[in-house]
């Protein structure tokens, strides 16, 4: 499909790919392909542009915003921030949000020559907009029609800057003087449009990524720019799906950190006691670094998917934990010493957590190995939970009696030597 747009140099044309069964090469290697094929057509500039789940062009992931009070200023640093980008691996596409190649006439007032000769600023300007722009201040009326009639130069004589050059321009004493007697006509490259922020004059630098996941290019992106670019009138904010992609980290990783904040709070009420809901927390670090070891085995990226499995292994990988805990704690009631009842513990519960554990897994698997359409969203959160599952099955058997023996044996020797201090205190006061 061709789509067009307001500008007469520009077009937009979208593919639709087959099925991801139907085809060998993905989405991003296609629109490569693409790309170069079509960048033999000399002249022609290429942007590929994915398309979201919403059928809208995904703007650029990597985008730079910088505010400042001189336009000339933020075209310059743009320019430098181009060239540092282009040596970041994983960059394409690299371009301003302001197209620079509008052809323009620009006219450089003497303003010396002009006081001398009479001629004021506003008089220049208001010829220049009555002949090249107009004026429909005049309207023809036709029975209950009104039309606007457009007062302006013949085509003929507003087509080179010989012609602005010529023009005359009314001075003081109603004498006309041509332009050329007191400005100079220059042909220049322009921006295409102007951009403001809270009107503070803006500019973004965008950049595509291809074969490597943004968020690592996007840092490796700030890193550069931050060590080799200063400037205090010039602002630079990071825009985009860098912007996205941090806002919703910081929402996810405050979600998980009252997730375990809830989870302790719970088994606090649960066990009436401050100690051996700590000692479950333990299996929650070994739990997420088997979800990084399954993303790194497996290829995957961590995105919000694989953030939203982080926050579900929280509650998953605890009830190893807490059976071990719980179940030793009644043999402790029952008279068990605390290292007969670890290891009775650790042979009654090694089934159910195992059983637990392995269904869940197997449970996960079916996502994880999934390669239908958009199945690659999922996938991350599927391995997570899977390599978490399986990294809290082995370590955490063997590390939280280790720490649950350690804890009691502190309360055990604090409490002797509080006791002992009580009898000396109590021997002296006899």
């Amino acid at each position: 499909m061709i789509g067009g747009n307001n500008e007469q140099f520009k077009s937009e044309v979208t593919v639709t790919l087959v099925k991801k069964t139907e085809r060998k090469l993905g989405v991003a290697d296609y629109a490569n392909k693409i790309k170069k094929e079509v960048m033999m057509i000399p002249g022609v500039k290429v942007t590929v542009t994915p398309v979201s789940t919403m059928g809208q062009a995904d703007d650029a992931p990597i985008q730079l915003l910088l505010k400042g009070p001189k336009v000339a200023d933020l075209y310059k640093m743009a320019d430098s921030i181009v060239r540092i980008m282009a040596t970041v691996q994983g960059t394409q596409d690299i371009k301003l949000s302001v197209d620079k190649s509008k052809p323009e006439m620009q006219i450089v007032l003497d303003r010396d020559r002009m006081s001398a000769l009479g001629i004021s600023v506003f008089n220049v300007a208001n010829t220049l907009r009555l002949a090249f722009a107009g004026n429909s201040d005049l309207q023809f009326s036709e029975g209950n029609k009104e039309f606007d009639i457009n007062l302006r130069f013949e085509q003929n004589f507003r087509k080179s800057s010989a012609d602005i050059n010529a023009l005359t321009v009314k001075n003081n004493q109603g004498k006309d003087v041509e332009l050329q007697d007191f400005a100079t006509v220059h042909q220049i490259l322009g921006p295409n449009k102007l951009e403001r922020i809270n009107r503070i004059s803006s500019l973004t630098v965008k950049a595509s990524v291809s074969g490597r996941p943004v968020g690592t290019v996007g840092e490796e992106v700030k890193q550069a720019v931050s060590k080799r670019i200063h400037n205090n009138e010039i602002s630079i904010e990071y825009a985009g799906q860098m912007k996205r992609q941090t806002e919703a980290f910081s929402s996810l990783l405050t979600a998980i950190l009252f997730a375990i904040l809830l989870v302790y709070l719970v088994m606090v009420a649960l066990y009436n006691s401050y100690l051996h809901p700590f000692v479950v927390l333990f299996s929650l670090p070994m739990a997420i670094i088997g979800a990084f070891w399954a993303l790194a085995l497996t290829g995957s990226y961590l995105n919000v998917f694989s953030m939203i499995g982080m926050i579900m292994l929280m509650g998953l990988v605890a009830k190893n934990a807490i059976l071990l805990v719980d179940f030793t704690n009644q043999l402790r009631v029952k008279g068990f010493e605390i290292k007969q009842a670890l290891l009775e513990a650790g042979k009654e519960r090694l089934r159910p957590i195992l059983m637990t554990t392995l269904s869940m897994v197997f449970g996960m698997l079916p996502i994880a190995l999934a390669s239908g359409a958009s199945s690659e969203t999922k996938n991350g959160m599927a391995w997570v939970i899977i390599g978490g599952l399986l990294s809290s099955l082995l370590l955490t058997l063997f590390l939280v009696p280790a720490v649950y023996y350690t804890f009691e044996s502190w309360v055990a020797t604090l409490k002797a030597r509080r006791s002992g201090k009580q009898a000396l205190a109590s021997v002296s006061a006899a």
